[in-house]
């Protein structure tokens, strides 16, 4: 028996075997303090009374006024976390604050959970059939504090900041009847239809919590509304437009004909909607914090100021319309599996945004184009920027995937990093992007270009005309109903793109054209500088600089990488004069015909240090160029459909 002993002994510790567990002596987990209900399939019990007082503009604080009916006994009251479209756990705890609580009159202790921050647990008194909560949500006031939502002008209220809930239930079986009180002469627009208006206290109709979540509002002095609805259609689709001041509303006739026909092209595509009827929700603002968000039957949107009355120069921003309108289709209506959850303190998991982003980001590109919001020749210099990313200015795919950026926005959520082209950073909307142009191209190249994405579209997000509940898929969904446009291994040839270490670039040669790189910056890489006012050297020295000298990026074993410059450093000099965008750009053209190298002095830190980048190419711009003898899908692919 001894020596049996022995022997299993040895094994174990070689992995060989098994024996029992011995308690370590080691500490002991401590079991959680409270219980927190699994959420059930149920209806709640009543219906919540949800009051949000907007008036403080000073102050920037919506105040909370709730009335949630309960029963004697332990609550859990969750804040969200987990909020829609964000893909992360972002929900704004940080800007909770001023938690009341009464029942009957007497005010009713609290108590946060220790483990999770976003829970609020409540001991109901016997007798007591409702509380009476109140709290502020305190918005930013600089913008390294988050998103600006308050300005003298302008609001946007999202719904999730400024709601506590009850644990236990499905948030679509949660019931609420919200109220807001806005600030003198400020209009409004939202995706909610209006029970009552009282001066500027307007009352909505009762709907779900997971409907009412996703149907924010934007309001302000300044705004027009303007319908987009197409012809021979029963679901009214509005442009609201609220803005910094009336001289920005300006908007002319083929302005308003370019977003009408988004709402063409997009039904001519799908041959279904999923809503009752759309709001647009765009700010013209910059002061109210920029946004793209999704609704199902609306979307947030902040552009610039001058969107409309500098429309040729702004016109680079102009496919996020088009963006926020397909998620009506593809992520709030068709929606991942693993990506919906009964409620918004759950872990989302994001592996299918691939989809949900990626084909979303195609489309809006494509439907920019074939609505006119797009040139043809903006729409390729727009192509011709997404190609050169996965060509040359992502050498962060020799070690990550797409599909492991998925997990970016719990990852990252959004931070700044020191490194986004080799770190990566929510590939899945760009490189999922160009997944799905391939995808595109084999399908035309299968059946003689008969068929092409737009089939897979219709099939998979087209159906159910009207329906704006959620229908959720598989990725094996997506391999069937490619499957039934045309035959093919489809689980392969995604899952090596997805999964693989690819020139994703590729994309552009099936569709019939190919990268070239040449000294004559486009129209685009204009757009881009001016905007952000900063000089893109990507593709030659592997820098981009803003007018002050400062690093925005510099890519990973580029020649300036090669040289020692690294992001954060600020250039002072170059080649002995003092630095100018215009300065750095001459230099690069004349180290073209010499051999000498580009100087430049930099600031690191409280250092001056003088770097040296041997690099004697010249000037590097994409371009997308046309592959003789090859079929010219790309143009048949932004070209409008009749």
């Amino acid at each position: 028996m001894k020596n049996a002993f022995i022997a299993l002994a040895i094994a174990v510790s070689f992995g060989l075997g098994s024996a029992p567990v011995l308690a370590s002596a080691g500490p002991q987990p401590v079991p959680p303090k409270f219980d927190i209900p699994a959420p059930r399939d149920i209806a709640y019990p009543g219906t919540i009374q949800l009051h949000i007082d907007a008036t403080d503009l000073a102050h920037r604080i919506y105040s909370v006024h709730e009335v949630i009916p309960v029963k004697a006994g332990p609550i859990t009251l969750f804040y969200p976390q987990w909020i829609p479209g964000h893909h992360s756990p972002t929900g704004p705890i940080d800007k909770f604050a001023g938690l009341i609580v009464h029942a009957d009159g007497e005010r009713v202790r609290w108590v946060r959970d220790p483990g999770n921050v976003y829970a609020f647990h409540v001991d109901v008194p016997e007798g007591v059939s409702k509380l009476d909560v109140e709290f502020k949500f305190l918005t930013a006031q600089k913008h390294d504090q988050g998103r600006i939502m308050m300005t003298p002008e302008m609001l946007s209220l999202q719904w999730d900041a400024v709601v506590l809930y009850p644990a236990g239930y499905y948030t679509r079986g949660i019931p609420v009847q919200a109220t807001v009180t806005l600030p003198e002469d400020f209009k409004f627009a939202t995706a909610l239809e209006v029970a009552d208006k009282d001066g500027n206290t307007v009352t909505f109709k009762t709907i779900n919590l997971e409907d009412l979540v996703d149907s924010p509002m934007l309001a302000g002095k300044y705004g027009k509304r303007i319908e987009l609805t197409p012809e021979g259609t029963d679901a009214p689709v509005y442009l609201d437009v609220f803005a910094d001041a009336p001289k920005y509303l300006d908007i002319k006739k083929d302005q308003i004909e370019a977003h009408r026909n988004l709402i063409e092209q997009m039904y001519k595509l799908y041959g279904a909607h999923h809503y009752n009827h759309y709001d647009f929700l765009l700010s013209l603002s910059d002061r109210l914090g920029g946004i793209g968000l999704e609704h199902h039957r609306s979307s947030e949107n902040g552009v610039d100021p001058e969107y409309f009355t500098e429309w040729d120069k702004q016109w680079a921003s102009r496919d996020l319309l088009a963006h926020e309108f397909n998620h009506s289709w593809d992520g709030k209506y068709r929606r991942p599996a693993a990506l919906w959850t009964p409620t918004y303190n759950q872990v989302k998991r994001d592996h299918g945004l691939w989809v949900y982003e990626g084909f979303t980001q195609y489309s809006g590109y494509v439907m920019a184009a074939r609505s006119g919001l797009w040139s043809k020749k903006q729409t390729m210099e727009m192509f011709a920027l997404l190609g050169a990313r996965y060509d040359r200015g992502r050498p962060g795919m020799k070690w990550r995937t797409i599909w492991d950026t998925t997990n970016d926005p719990t990852i990252a959520e959004r931070a700044p990093l020191p490194y986004r082209n080799y770190q990566m950073s929510e590939d899945y909307y760009s490189g999922g992007q160009l997944i799905w142009l391939a995808v595109d191209a084999q399908i035309r190249d299968l059946t003689d270009n008969k068929k092409n994405l737009d089939a897979f579209a219709r099939a998979f997000f087209g159906m159910h005309n009207g329906a704006w509940d959620i229908n959720t898929y598989t990725f094996d969904d997506i391999v069937d109903t490619l499957n039934g446009v045309v035959q093919y291994d489809w689980k392969d040839f995604l899952m090596s793109r997805l999964r693989g270490h690819v020139n994703l670039s590729d994309s552009f040669e099936d569709e019939g054209w190919k990268l070239v790189y040449n000294d004559k910056p486009s129209d685009a890489v204009k757009a881009f500088q001016q905007r952000y006012h900063m000089i893109s050297l990507t593709y030659s020295l592997g820098i981009s600089v803003d007018k002050d000298g400062e690093m925005r990026d510099v890519l990973w074993n580029s020649p300036a990488f090669k040289a020692g410059l690294a992001p954060g450093m600020v250039i002072k000099g170059v080649n002995g004069l003092t630095f100018s965008t215009d300065a750095l750009k001459d230099a690069v053209i004349e180290a073209e015909k010499s051999k000498a190298p580009i100087k430049l002095l930099v600031t690191d830190f409280d250092e001056y240090r003088t770097i040296s980048i041997d690099y004697h190419d010249g000037l590097k711009y994409p371009h997308l160029k046309r592959i003789k003898g090859q079929p010219d899908y790309l143009s048949q692919v932004i070209t409008p459909l009749k």
